[in-house]
């Protein structure tokens, strides 16, 4: 297992947001999570990169505790999040947004100037164009980023992530406000970057998408996992179908 979550629980005063949480993820596998408003899916995030630290519990990732690390320590042990509104730099060109991470890498954080390595910055432009390329975003590369499409705006979020190479990718909402178009498109984008091996969980309301990519899908409701198993199984699991929609099929 790349992530082993034991335990894990979180009071935000009298409200109980995570009530011991466990959940293995497989290292290669789409691990898609998935449940009600309010069931807990964002805040188990937020622990796992280090905004929410947890009241109790355990959070192993590839044999590396990440309890009490800073962000951007989480993020230099090697995970990545995409986040549900993109967390992208409107000003800057597509080029300049993907170059910034790839150089906070080489140093460790992201309090870097991005232009100070100038033996560096070939390198690292080379690699952002490879992956621009795999992405579709080759021909938008000197393109400010405020002007672009939501779905552009998601892919050039992916290519931010995986510039820092990372062995897992967190993906909150990925298609959330996307045209079904822009979601199918994201649908085969995320198929194609599996072929790189990363480790992947996601969050996701859209149960197309969950089922055309989840190896293994977990259900939360009131902040705790009801339901784990390959997708086939969740979908005529009572007690799923009861918690995330009343009864009815998913």
């Amino acid at each position: 297992m790349i992530l082993s979550i034991s335990g894990v629980g979180k009071r935000f005063g009298g409200l109980k947001a995570l009530d011991n949480v466990n959940l293995n993820v497989k290292k290669g596998s789409v691990h898609a999570i998935i449940g009600p408003n309010g069931a807990g899916k964002s805040t188990l995030l937020n622990c796992l990169v280090g905004r929410i630290v947890p009241d109790q519990g355990t959070v192993g990732f590839d044999g590396y505790s990440l309890l009490g690390r800073q962000p951007h320590e989480i993020n230099q042990a090697g995970i990545a999040r995409v986040f549900q509104t993109p967390e992208i730099f409107g000003e800057l060109t597509v080029m300049q947004n993907v170059m910034i991470p790839a150089f906070a890498r080489k140093d460790g954080a992201f309090r870097i100037n991005v232009w100070k390595r100038a033996t560096d910055r070939k390198a690292v432009r080379e690699e952002a164009e490879h992956i621009l390329e795999d992405l579709n975003l080759s021909d938008k590369r000197d393109q400010v980023v405020n002007s672009m499409s939501r779905g552009d705006k998601r892919r050039l979020e992916l290519a931010m992530c995986l510039v820092q190479h990372p062995k897992l990718l967190l993906l909150d909402e990925p298609t959330a406000g996307m045209s079904r178009a822009d979601t199918n498109n994201t649908v085969e984008l995320l198929k194609k970057i599996a072929e790189r091996g990363i480790t992947k969980v996601i969050i996701e309301h859209d149960m197309h998408v969950v089922f055309s990519l989840a190896d293994t899908v977990s259900v939360m409701a009131q902040g705790t996992v009801i339901a784990e198993g390959p997708p086939e199984a969740i979908k005529s699991d009572p007690k799923v179908q009861e918690a995330y929609l009343g009864g009815a099929h998913l």
